[in-house]
C-alpha cells in the first residue's frame, strides 16, 4: 500500500518543532509577527509555520497583537480554530494499480513496473511534502529490437556475417523473454555534398573507379526494411536481400537514420534525438569498432538511456553484444522528471536491494530481473504562480513505458477570502472586509473605517503614546484618528503601532546589516537557520569543524561559530587535528600506518584509510631517533613484533610520519643450536669440574709430598746428630734375617 515516506515526515515533524524552539527562546524573535503582514495571503507567504487569524473581534484591545502568528499563539491569544488559516502540504492517490511479478500473458500491455501511477500534491510555498515510487523490473517482459545497419562499403564483411543472424539472435534472445520481435533498418549517408560522391558518374554506382569493389548499390540516407515482426526468417530474408554502398563522410549518417527509425523526423541534434529515444522508450545500443569507442562513448554522456559496446570487426561478436547491452539495462532503474516546473523542488532518496536510504540518488543499480526497488520524493514550491494555476510533471524509469503523473495545486489563498465583502457595514461602509480586517477606501483610517485622514483630537493623541511621557508616535509618525501614521525613511521602513520599529536600526557586522544571515525587525536581528549572535555573524553549522575521524575539532577543542578553537595543550590545525605532544598523538597516528602501509588495522577499509590518513609517511630502513622537535612511537604488532615511526609537524602545516619499512621482530633462535649448545654447556661444565677437582687434589698431593719430605729431612737429621742413636747388632744371625722379613713383610702390606 502506498503511503508517505514516514520517515521523511517524521524528520520534518522534528526540523519544525526545532525551529519552534529556537524562534520562541530567542527575545523578541519571531518571524511571523514581524508587523509586515497586512492580509492572509501575506502572511502565509512569510513562513510555512505562519497562520491567520481570521476571527472578526480577535485583537481589539490595544496591544502590539498581530493577526500573523504560529498557530498554537493565535489560540492562546484567544482564537478559535475555525477561524485559523493554515494551509499544509500534502498528497493524495489517484491512481494505484499494484505492480506486476510477470510481463507475459494475456495482459502484457497493461504490465505495471511503477507505483502508484497518478497522484496529486497540493502545495503550500516553503512547506514540503514527500511521496514514495516504487519500481520492479518484470520478468518476461516484451523486448522489440530495432537492428540499424551500417551499409557502407567498410561494413562488407560484417553484412556476410549477419546473413542468419536473426535466427540466433531469436533463440538467445527467448532465453530472457517469451516475447520478442525484430525489426531492420539501414542507412548510409545523406546524398549530397560532401558526404557522398556526387558526380554523374557516381549516380548509379558510387564504387564506379574502386578496384577493390568496383561495383555497389546507389548512396541512400535510410531506409526501413522491417517491421518489427517475431518471425524471424522475414530478417534473415531481408538482410540477404542487402548490398553495400560507398560513402565520403567517416560518421555516416547514423544518427540521422536513428531519429528516422525513431519518430521518422528529419536530420536531428544530439539533444532532440535524446529526448525522441526517450520519448519513446528507446534504449540506444552503439556497436562500435574498438577505434571509434571513446567517441561513441562520450556521446552516452549527451544521450541519457545509451550504451557502447566494441564490435569485432567482422561482427563475429554482435549477439553476444546485443544480450550483454540488455542484461546491463535491465540490472538498473533510473527516474527521469519531465516538465518539471522551474518553481519546484525536487530532492530523491534512493532505497536499492540493501534497503539502505542514498540521499540524492535516483538511480539504483546491480538489480535482478523482480527486485523492487523504491525512491522517496520530496517537494516544495519557492512561491505561488497566478492564482488558479495548476501544474504538473511526469516521473518515468528511464526506457520503461511506465509514468507516474504529478498534477500539482498551489495553496496561496486563503479561504477566509471567498467571503470578501466590499463597502461592508462592519467597515462603516469606507472599506472591504476580508479575512477579520477592513482594508479601508483611500480618505479612512483606523479598524473599522471610522475616522478620516487629517482629524486632530488632542484627546485621541494619548492613544498614538506607547507609555505617558513618551513622544507621539515615538517621533518617527503622525497620529490620526487614534492612529501612528508612520514617517517614510530612505534607510528603510518604519513600522508599528507606535512607530516604535524599523528594519534598519540593527547590529551589524563589516557595515553589513545582520551579517547578511538575518532580517532586522524592530532593532534586533533575526537571524536565519544556522546563525546566532546579536549580529548573526556567529554560525552554528558544525561540519567545517568536523575532523577526517567524524569528531568535532578531533575531541581537542569545541566548535564557535564555525571554527574550532583547541582546548588541548599543544594542539593546532583547522580542526585541532595536529598535536604532537598530546598522549593520544601516537595512538591516532598509529591507525594511519597500519593502514597505508600494512593494510590493517581499524581503518584498513580503504575509502576510510584515505579520507582520514592524508599525513606523507616516509619509509627507511633505519629510523633517526635524535631530532627533538619529533615524537618517537613505539608500538606492538598483532605478531607481537615492535613497530617504530616518529611523528613530525613541518613549518609549511604539513604532517609528516617517518616509519621503519618492516617491523622489527625477535628471530626464533634454531632447534640444533639450542640442543648443541645445551650439551656443550654441560660438557665444558663437567671438564670444568673435572679441571678443578684436579687442581685440587694436586695441590693436595703436593702439600702432603712436601709435609712428607719435611719429616723424612727431620727424621735423617734427628739420627745423625743423636749421638746416644747407635744401631743395633743382632747377637744371632737369625735374629737379623727375621727383622728384615718382618721389614720387608710390612713393606708388602703384611701384618
Amino acid at each position: 500500500m502506498w503511503k508517505p515516506c514516514p520517515f521523511t515526515r517524521h524528520a520534518a515533524l522534528i526540523v519544525y518543532i526545532v525551529l519552534e524552539i529556537f524562534i520562541h527562546s530567542v527575545k523578541g524573535l519571531n518571524v511571523c509577527t514581524s508587523g509586515s503582514a497586512t492580509s492572509c495571503e501575506e502572511c502565509l507567504l512569510i513562513h510555512p509555520s505562519c497562520a491567520w487569524c481570521a476571527q472578526e473581534d480577535f485583537g481589539q484591545a490595544r496591544t502590539l497583537n498581530s493577526r500573523c502568528d504560529f498557530s498554537q499563539n493565535l489560540q492562546k491569544r484567544g482564537c478559535d480554530d475555525p477561524f485559523i488559516e493554515n494551509p499544509r502540504s500534502g498528497s493524495s492517490l489517484l491512481r494505484s494499480k499494484p505492480l506486476s511479478s510477470k510481463g507475459s500473458g494475456v495482459t502484457q500491455y497493461d504490465v505495471i513496473q511503477i507505483y502508484p501511477q497518478k497522484i496529486s500534491l497540493s502545495l503550500r510555498p516553503g512547506d514540503q511534502t514527500s511521496f514514495e515510487v516504487q519500481v520492479r523490473p518484470v520478468e518476461d517482459y516484451p523486448v522489440d529490437l530495432y537492428y540499424l545497419m551500417d551499409l557502407s562499403l567498410s561494413m562488407k564483411d560484417d553484412l556476410d556475417t549477419i546473413r542468419n543472424l536473426g535466427t540466433k539472435l531469436a533463440e538467445e534472445m527467448r532465453k530472457l523473454t517469451s516475447n520478442f520481435r525484430l525489426g531492420f533498418g539501414s542507412f548510409v549517408d545523406k546524398n549530397i555534398s560532401p558526404f557522398s560522391y556526387t558526380a554523374p558518374k557516381y549516380q548509379d554506382n558510387p564504387c564506379n573507379g574502386y578496384k577493390l569493389f568496383p561495383n555497389c548499390v546507389p548512396t541512400f540516407g535510410f531506409r526501413h526494411l522491417l517491421s518489427l515482426t517475431d518471425k524471424v526468417d522475414r530478417f534473415n530474408e531481408e538482410v540477404q536481400k542487402q548490398l553495400v554502398s560507398r560513402n565520403r563522410d567517416a560518421p555516416e549518417g547514423g544518427f540521422d537514420a536513428i531519429l528516422q527509425a525513431a519518430v521518422c523526423k528529419d536530420y536531428p541534434s544530439l539533444a532532440l534525438l535524446g529526448e525522441k529515444l526517450a520519448e519513446n522508450n528507446i534504449f540506444l545500443i552503439f556497436a562500435v569498432t574498438k577505434r571509434h569507442y571513446v567517441l561513441y562513448k562520450n556521446l552516452t554522456a549527451l544521450i541519457p538511456g545509451t550504451t557502447v559496446e566494441i564490435l569485432d570487426q567482422d561482427s563475429k561478436n554482435i549477439i553476444q553484444l546485443i544480450v550483454n547491452a540488455y542484461n546491463n539495462i535491465r540490472s538498473k532503474v533510473e527516474l527521469s522528471v519531465w516538465d518539471h516546473p522551474e518553481d519546484l523542488n525536487l530532492a530523491f532518496t534512493a532505497t536499492c536491494q540493501d534497503g539502505q536510504p542514498l540521499t540524492g540518488l535516483r538511480k539504483c543499480a546491480d538489480l535482478k530481473i523482480g527486485d523492487t526497488v523504491s525512491f522517496n520524493i520530496t517537494v516544495d514550491a519557492r512561491g505561488c504562480p497566478p492564482k488558479g494555476t495548476r501544474k504538473g510533471f511526469i516521473i518515468r524509469p528511464v526506457g520503461f513505458k511506465d509514468r507516474l503523473e504529478v498534477s500539482v495545486d498551489y495553496r496561496c489563498d486563503c479561504s477566509c477570502t471567498y467571503y470578501t465583502k466590499s463597502n461592508s457595514s462592519r467597515c462603516n461602509s469606507a472599506g472591504t472586509y476580508s479575512c477579520g480586517m477592513c482594508h479601508c477606501e483611500p480618505g479612512y483610517l483606523g479598524a473599522r473605517c471610522e475616522c478620516e485622514e487629517g482629524e486632530v483630537d488632542h484627546q485621541h493623541l494619548s492613544a498614538c503614546r506607547e507609555a505617558e511621557g513618551k513622544q507621539v508616535c515615538s517621533g518617527r509618525g503622525e497620529c490620526s484618528c487614534n492612529q501612528c501614521l508612520c514617517y517614510e525613511s530612505e534607510f528603510g521602513k518604519i513600522y508599528g503601532t507606535f512607530c516604535e520599529c524599523d528594519d534598519f536600526s540593527c547590529a551589524r557586522h563589516k557595515g553589513i546589516l545582520c551579517s547578511g544571515h538575518g532580517e532586522c525587525h524592530c532593532g534586533e536581528c533575526k537571524c536565519h537557520a544556522g546563525y546566532i549572535g546579536d549580529n548573526c555573524n556567529c554560525s552554528t553549522e558544525t561540519a567545517s569543524c568536523a575532523s577526517d575521524d567524524g569528531k568535532i575539532c578531533s575531541g581537542r577543542g569545541s566548535c564557535v561559530c564555525g571554527r574550532c578553537q583547541c582546548t588541548e595543550p599543544g594542539a593546532f590545525g583547522d580542526t585541532c587535528e595536529k598535536c604532537p605532544t598530546c598522549p593520544d598523538a601516537c595512538g591516532t597516528k598509529r591507525e594511519c600506518i597500519e593502514c597505508r602501509l600494512f593494510n590493517t588495522g581499524r581503518l584498513a577499509d580503504n575509502q576510510t584509510c584515505q579520507r582520514m590518513c592524508k599525513d606523507e609517511i616516509i619509509t627507511v630502513e633505519t629510523l633517526k631517533t635524535d631530532d627533538s622537535n619529533t615524537v618517537q612511537c613505539v608500538y606492538k604488532t598483532e605478531n607481537d613484533c615492535v613497530m617504530k615511526f616518529t611523528y613530525s609537524e613541518h613549518a609549511n602545516g604539513q604532517s609528516v610520519l617517518t616509519a621503519l619499512k618492516e617491523p622489527e621482530c625477535a628471530v626464533a633462535p634454531n632447534a640444533m643450536t639450542v640442543l648443541l649448545a645445551v650439551v656443550g654447556s654441560i660438557l665444558l661444565m663437567g671438564i670444568v669440574l673435572l679441571a678443578i677437582w684436579k687442581l685440587v687434589i694436586t695441590i693436595h698431593d703436593r702439600r702432603e709430598f712436601a709435609r712428607f719430605q719435611s719429616a723424612r729431612s727431620r727424621a735423617r737429621y734427628e739420627m745423625a746428630s743423636n749421638p746416644v742413636y747407635k744401631q743395633s747388632i743382632p747377637s744371632h744371625p737369625m735374629e737379623t734375617d727375621f727383622h728384615m722379613h718382618s721389614i720387608k713383610s710390612c713393606n708388602g702390606g703384611v701384618h
